[in-house]
């Protein structure tokens, strides 16, 4: 559960930026499990802009090629210091650290031919001309069959490593899967993790087109893997994820996590790659959708809006303790139900949406704090159509509870209670077998709720 500076800083996030937003985290959204803040792309070039990469830039390295921050950006930085002080500062908050880093060695080491660090090689000697990133102009691949790649990613993540740093998103791994390069990421960071005492997180992007056959080799090398490619504040974006979450659902693993991507909440498009200066587009309920199947689904969260300027609905809605109770504290979570809904079912014209129900079981969290909902259940009820849609009695209790507990004492409450917006019209109604899981869902809505034994 962190920010990142992409949705609503592109390329161009400053030292102020990222400290304000910090400070905020640590005094309204830590206590709700928010814990990590990460720099995202082109932290090391000094021309950074809104609306795209820079081709040619002239990115600052050191002598062995190694990207260091832009100290007009990051001041704490010039002097050598990197992201040193940032990070210790970000740990005073009792918060982690984390940055992007693209795939490969700058372009700009290779046409100067800056030496490897700690090996006789050269940057010419490792490059891959034939691989290289298809949006993005900074790096070349690396020939990952000579000696001297697996020298430069280790180089690469000593650096890193001696800041501080807690986490690192690296792009341009995955869309195509460059298996190699992520192994020899994984190798490096585990070096630098031995010689430096500390975890780092790896994530890795993009995600589209990944296949879940990658999960034992994804499990093995990171924490964290992307499901899709850029998501931004449209329902269509949100949509899509139904069905990739449904899908990696059953491979979701305490510490290895496939990821639906950035939680495109609050203030977004101050300088960003994407659209102009706007609080999210997405309606309220469709911000509630999200949360609740990001947590159905276990993706990790990552909130894009300038926080400190972000309103306040979005604030509330991360607040709510539900989120790292579902994420931290949930097993078996699934998609149960999905049903296209026909104004006249024998007119393909008159579908009104999809009918979507998930379920999971509440479970003690994997450092031993136990569960809000000892012994319950958990179930998200989706309505994707833009109209509101009545439930029914098509939703039995006893699929979420399990047969041989149907007829046992069961209560139902909203994990939106205290949101903004309406309150949620859901109820149990009947007894036993016949017992129902009822209610109105409004456009592109959810009804999100725990089951207790009374």
């Amino acid at each position: 559960m962190g920010w990142n500076s992409w949705d609503s800083y592109g390329t161009t996030l400053t030292e102020d930026e990222l400290l304000a937003n910090a400070r905020f985290m640590a005094e309204h959204l830590k206590n709700a499990g928010w814990d990590t803040l990460v720099i995202d792309i082109d932290w090391y070039d000094p021309t950074a802009r809104a609306h795209g990469y820079n081709d040619n830039a002239p990115l600052i390295l050191d002598e062995y090629g190694r990207q260091l921050p832009d100290p007009v950006r990051f001041p704490s930085a010039a002097g050598g210091k990197g992201f040193g002080p940032l990070a210790a500062a970000v740990h005073e908050l009792g918060l982690k650290l984390g940055m992007h880093m693209m795939r490969g060695i700058p372009r700009i080491a290779v046409d100067k031919n800056l030496p490897v660090y700690g090996t006789n090689y050269t940057a010419k000697d490792v490059a891959d001309l034939d691989h290289v990133c298809k949006w993005n102009p900074d790096n070349y691949g690396l020939n990952q069959s000579h000696p001297g790649a697996q020298a430069w990613y280790d180089a690469q993540l000593d650096l890193f490593a001696s800041w501080g740093l807690d986490f690192l998103k690296v792009d341009d791994m995955q869309t195509p899967f460059h298996s190699d390069e992520i192994a020899a990421y994984h190798r490096a960071i585990a070096k630098a993790e031995a010689k430096y005492g500390r975890s780092i997180d790896l994530s890795l992007s993009p995600g589209g087109w990944v296949a879940t056959s990658y999960v034992d080799f994804l499990r093995e090398n990171a924490q964290m893997w992307r499901i899709s490619d850029d998501l931004w504040d449209r329902w269509e974006d949100i949509y899509q994820q139904f069905a990739r979450l449904a899908r990696w659902a059953p491979f979701q693993t305490t510490g290895h996590w496939a990821d639906a991507d950035m939680v495109p909440f609050g203030h977004i498009g101050l300088r960003a790659e994407r659209g102009d200066d706007r609080q999210s587009r997405l309606t309220l309920d469709e911000q509630k959708t999200l949360l609740a199947l990001w947590c159905m689904g276990r993706s990790p969260l990552m909130v894009g809006g300038d926080l400190p300027t972000s309103n306040s609905d979005a604030i509330a809605l991360l607040q709510n303790p539900a989120l790292r109770e579902v994420l931290a504290g949930s097993t078996n979570n699934r998609e149960t139900v999905r049903e296209r809904i026909f104004g006249k079912w024998w007119d393909e014209s008159t579908c009104r949406g999809e009918f979507i129900v998930w379920s999971a079981d509440a479970a003690d969290w994997a450092d031993g704090t136990r569960s809000a909902h000892h012994g319950g259940h958990y179930a998200a009820l989706f309505w994707t159509g833009s109209d509101t849609y009545e439930i029914g009695r098509n939703i039995q209790l006893q699929s979420i509870v399990g047969l041989d507990a149907r007829n046992d004492d069961w209560t139902l409450a909203d994990l939106y209670a205290d949101a903004p917006g309406e309150p949620a019209d859901v109820r149990l109604e009947g007894v036993g077998a016949d017992r129902v899981i009822t209610g109105t869902i409004p456009p592109h809505g959810v009804l999100w709720v725990a089951l207790d034994r009374r």
